[in-house]
């Protein structure tokens, strides 16, 4: 049964702290119908990407349709608000990236509670980001890239998939530790991104290796290096960018499937079950691989202890960095 992607269902459901209660008695099977993940960023970005892997494979294992339902729009917080608004049933979901743990400190009108409005499924995978630039950039290099910015302060623009991304907080970082000057501009999602990145109308992004590797590969933009603490297995010539100049500097980013608190606790157990297997299958641990994602299956409680240390993460870098919501 394939698998359908949308952009106009009204329906999710997300979950961090695993919040069990008691299922009414006498309902059918789990799952009786088709169900929704939404996607919290445009068509493209590694959301999107890493659910068309995974969503014939659990359409597969759970004899239902996996619908990929596209809800872009503040940073991520316009699916997953809507993920955490939905029946506690398990048959709404969303796939989070890790800036849902940057959001809970930098909005403070976040219109729903990062931890107790969710309840954890799986953390997906695990990824670098890629320092990626247009072509016409005379940068070969992290360490020539830092000498033209610069050279251009406040003239060099770099691109993100929103105010408080992981993109955008790469940047500050960079900035910060490479004693540069850029331009931030905030887009909808990383496809947004790419196209004017590809375009010329932005100079450069820190985007992620799921939306950026096909560009790297056919020439329409060129990679300086990767933000992680080790090289990429998609990208294994790419230097990270602490080795290529800019000691202490490390930005990754994971992805993690959620529903809205309370999903009954046996639920929570099949879904995790399927999304397990599904990562573990070496088809999809290759696709995941080639588009730079290490997939990391946990326990919804391995999970929601990760959201919960990020949280705490985030907000030291966030106040160290200065980055604020308003512009």
């Amino acid at each position: 049964m394939p698998f359908l992607h949308s952009s106009r269902i009204a329906l999710a459901a997300v979950s961090v702290l695993p919040l069990w209660h008691t299922p009414l008695q006498a309902q059918p099977a789990f799952p009786a119908k088709a169900i929704r993940i939404i996607s919290p960023f445009a068509a493209g970005g590694g959301n999107d990407t890493i659910l068309r892997i995974l969503a014939p494979k659990l359409t597969e294992s759970l004899k239902q349709q996996i619908i990929i339902d596209t809800r872009a729009g503040a940073n991520g917080v316009i699916g997953t608000d809507i993920a955490a608004k939905s029946a506690p049933d398990g048959y709404t979901l969303v796939l989070i990236p890790s800036g849902h743990t940057v959001n809970a400190t930098l909005n403070s009108r976040l219109p729903y509670d990062s931890i107790r409005d969710f309840t954890t499924i799986t953390l997906v995978g695990a990824s670098s980001l890629v320092v990626a630039v247009h072509p016409s950039v005379p940068a070969r290099s992290v360490k020539e890239l830092i000498a033209l910015a610069r050279a251009r302060p406040e003239q060099f623009t770099y691109g993100s998939a929103g105010i408080g991304s992981s993109g955008h907080l790469a940047g500050a970082m960079f900035e910060t530790l490479a004693g540069t000057k850029m331009v931030h501009v905030p887009y909808k999602g990383m496809s947004l991104v790419l196209t004017d990145l590809m375009g010329g109308q932005v100079s450069m992004t820190f985007g992620t290796s799921a939306s950026v590797v096909q560009h790297l590969k056919s020439g329409r933009l060129r990679a300086l290096a990767v933000t992680g603490a080790r090289r990429s297995s998609a990208l294994p010539d790419l230097p990270t960018v602490a080795e290529a100049g800019v000691p202490g500097f490390e930005a990754s980013l994971w992805y993690g499937a959620v529903g809205p608190a309370r999903i009954p606790r046996e639920i929570v157990e099949r879904l995790n079950a399927e999304f397990v297997a599904a990562l573990k299958l070496a088809d999809v641990r290759e696709r995941l691989a080639s588009q730079g994602v290490e997939a990391r299956p946990t326990t919804p409680e391995e999970f929601a202890r990760i959201i919960v240390a990020d949280i705490e993460r985030w907000a030291r870098v966030i106040k160290r960095a200065g980055v604020t919501i308003d512009q």
